[in-house]
């Protein structure tokens, strides 16, 4: 008996009756939508909840929001414990206690009888969680972080992975009109696009609706800003200036709102040009230790880069520092790349692009390995003209390949190659 599948689902635009946006915070937190929260630990994101959380509480505003009826919040938090800093936080934001819960744990089939449950994971517990703001009344879901909730078989680094993670968690912020804040580390990348300096795939904040970041001031290093990243509901707000103060009789902070300011997301993450090269060298050091044990798969490579923090184009540039060499398994669409370290023989290695050999490191006359004024492919000197020979031996640096000190001027890193022994075989 053959069975007819049931016919596609076609809702017409003329039958759907519109509705207006529920605004926690205006251009930031919006009621059944999902919000990520981007920045580097040890910055406030967390105290600046405890406030956010404390309003709701009290039917009170956040910055740029409408009070109204007392509501409840739903935490899963995994980094900071309960009785020592979240409820803490929690009384010196003032919130109403009695509205705020915690979902620690869900039961877990497969432990013994008396097991204390795991952690919920999203998108597998999602029913729990739905419960939970159900029975919490709760106008506010946050989950700090993200990638502590997100199941076992979920990569975050897999857009495919993450949308499916997310989807299910996006329908259960509209059926229940819970706003959702998502919280995020920063990835140690340096790129040009706020958009891409959150940890994970860039479909984390493909499917928020709204992106914040918080960051430091860098005109006063005792303030915070939050600015907006992302806002697909509406003009993205101002960025607002916080303080952390001490509350009194306590260990933690409360936030103080100063205003609005005019630091912008990619302002407050543009890298200074030292920073921008010390990632570099990182991402050298790192590449030359992980190509140690012999060739990769450039594909792997840049998986692997992307997980310990390296950005693909920092790990092409550290490529051509190190002189990686690539070669070609197979043809058409079962063709492999693959990378090795160079010869170890000075006199078998290729020349160097852009004139820089990785075991001598930088002249004075190279121009900066990092830089824009000196990119590879354009020569060795400033402004893209070849380098200047310079004597060598005069003055030391530090070998990309191997981190140990060596002279310059084109005089070979005595650890990477030390001087031949008299009477030894070569």
């Amino acid at each position: 008996m053959s069975v007819t599948a049931p016919p596609a689902h076609l809702i017409y635009m003329s039958d759907v009756t519109p509705e207006r946006l529920v605004w926690l915070s205006r251009g930031r937190l919006a009621a059944g939508k999902l919000t990520l929260l981007d920045g580097d630990p040890g910055l406030g994101k967390s105290t600046m909840l405890a406030d956010w959380s404390a309003r709701i509480t009290r039917g009170e505003p956040l910055p740029e929001g409408d009070g109204g009826t007392p509501r409840g919040v739903v935490l899963l938090s995994a980094e900071d414990g309960l009785a020592d800093t979240i409820r803490p936080r929690l009384e010196a934001a003032g919130a109403d206690l009695a509205r705020v819960a915690a979902l620690v744990a869900v039961p877990d089939p497969a432990a013994p009888p008396g097991d204390p449950g795991r952690l919920p994971a999203i998108p597998a517990d999602l029913a729990d969680i739905e419960k939970a703001i159900h029975d919490a009344d709760a106008a506010l879901l946050i989950v700090d972080p993200l990638i502590a909730y997100l199941g076992g078989g979920t990569d975050a680094h897999r857009d495919q992975d993450i949308r499916r993670a997310l989807a299910p968690l996006t329908q259960l912020a509209e059926r229940t009109g819970v706003a959702v804040v998502l919280v995020r580390h920063l990835n140690k990348a340096q790129s040009s696009h706020a958009l891409y300096r959150g940890g994970g795939s860039i479909g984390i904040i493909g499917a928020a609706r709204c992106g914040l970041l918080v960051a430091a001031d860098p005109d006063d290093p005792e303030r915070r800003v939050l600015a907006p990243i992302k806002s697909n509901l509406a003009r993205p707000p101002a960025a607002l200036a916080f303080r952390l103060v001490a509350a009194p009789g306590t260990d933690v902070a409360r936030v103080e709102w100063l205003g609005e300011t005019g630091h912008t997301a990619a302002a407050l993450l543009a890298v200074p040009d030292d920073e921008a090269r010390s990632e570099g060298d990182d991402a050298a050091a790192w590449l030359a230790a992980y190509l140690g044990d012999g060739p990769v798969e450039a594909k792997d490579a840049f998986a692997d880069a992307r997980k310990a923090g390296h950005a693909e184009r920092t790990v092409k540039r550290a490529k051509k520092v190190l002189n990686v060499q690539t070669t070609r398994e197979g043809f058409g669409p079962n063709g492999r790349y693959r990378w090795a370290l160079p010869n170890s023989n000075d006199d078998a290695d290729p020349p160097p692009i852009g004139g820089h050999d990785p075991h001598r490191g930088p002249t004075k006359n190279d121009g900066p390995l990092w830089g824009a004024v000196a990119p590879y492919g354009a020569g060795g000197g400033a402004n893209g003209t070849p380098p200047t020979p310079r004597p060598a031996g005069t003055g030391h640096g530090r070998c990309f390949a191997c981190g140990g000190e060596r002279p310059v001027g084109g005089v070979p890193c005595p650890t990477c190659h030390p001087p031949a022994i008299p009477g030894a075989n070569p």
